[in-house]
């Protein structure tokens, strides 16, 4: 564990025991966080090149968005072995990225898919790539404005994280900003530099938070957290000293077959098929 990753940890722990003091003495009637954890149902390999950044399930396929300037891709994967079936580079032209003016390559993020169509976020770009999720050819490219790190879709409307406490609420075919809303966790707004991958299931909205091994339910509704995963057990002591630091838990992936979760992280050499399960004890 990094020791970004240790006062990440001990800050979350702390935050949850101060606002639950705080609520029970201002009597403010915030619900405390159910604790949760990832139960393994089963293991597959996962490419360890993959830096992964968004990630989602459709018919039987994983669709995965990796970062990293230069090395950023869209791939269908199949789950059982790991293979990546097809793979769309997610780069400049050449002429972009050489000479006096030159630019920074794309550095992909979140991805979702509405209606047939893929849609991937870029980091710092303000550009957002529309594919077709048969061919992955490219059809549109939507703009906004700040960054994009997470993204997922709920049959009605885009989510979309930043880097902010805030998630953006998004028109699905025009991208076009509906509203912004904080992300709260006892009624104190979640610290910046948190929300990451996303994931759209029910009334809830899962993200990753960014350097850590934790996963926060957010209801939708309201912006409130009301569960956190603790993931901290699901790699061996032995599994991350392998890791680099940059290699943290990042992806989440629903199948409403199954009602089971995809989770895994960039760089990681497995992914794990979980559900998520009261914390014992």
């Amino acid at each position: 564990m990094t020791a970004r990753l240790a006062r990440l940890t001990i800050l979350l722990s702390s935050t949850l025991l101060a606002l639950g003091a705080v609520a029970q003495a201002q009597s403010f009637s915030f619900a405390t966080p159910a604790r949760l954890v990832p139960q393994v149902l089963a293991t597959y390999p996962h490419d360890p090149q993959a830096f992964t950044q968004g990630l989602l399930w459709h018919d039987g396929v994983l669709y995965e968005s990796t970062g990293l300037r230069g090395q950023s891709s869209l791939r269908r994967v199949d789950l059982q072995s790991g293979e990546v079936l097809e793979r769309r580079p997610v780069s400049r032209p050449a002429e972009q990225l050489s000479g006096p003016n030159a630019l920074p390559d794309y550095f992909a993020e979140g991805l979702a898919l509405v209606d047939g169509r893929l849609i991937q976020l870029t980091w710092t770009e303000g550009e957002a790539f529309v594919y077709d999720l048969a061919t992955f050819e490219r059809l549109d490219t939507y703009t906004y404005e700040g960054e994009g790190w997470g993204l997922c879709y709920d049959g009605r409307y885009l989510y979309h994280s930043d880097g902010t406490p805030y998630l953006s609420l998004r028109d699905p075919q025009t991208f076009e900003l509906i509203v912004k809303f904080a992300v709260t966790i006892q009624g104190q707004t979640l610290a910046a530099n948190l929300l990451n991958e996303l994931e759209c299931v029910g009334d809830l909205v899962y993200g990753n938070l960014w350097q850590t091994d934790f996963i926060v339910q957010i209801d939708k509704r309201d912006g409130q957290v009301v569960g956190i995963i603790d993931a901290r057990e699901l790699l061996t002591a032995e599994e991350r000293a392998a890791l680099s630091p940059n290699a943290v838990l990042n992806g989440i992936a629903h199948n409403p077959e199954t009602d089971t979760f995809y989770i895994t992280g960039k760089l990681w050499p497995k992914l794990y098929e979980v559900r998520f399960v009261p914390m014992s004890g």
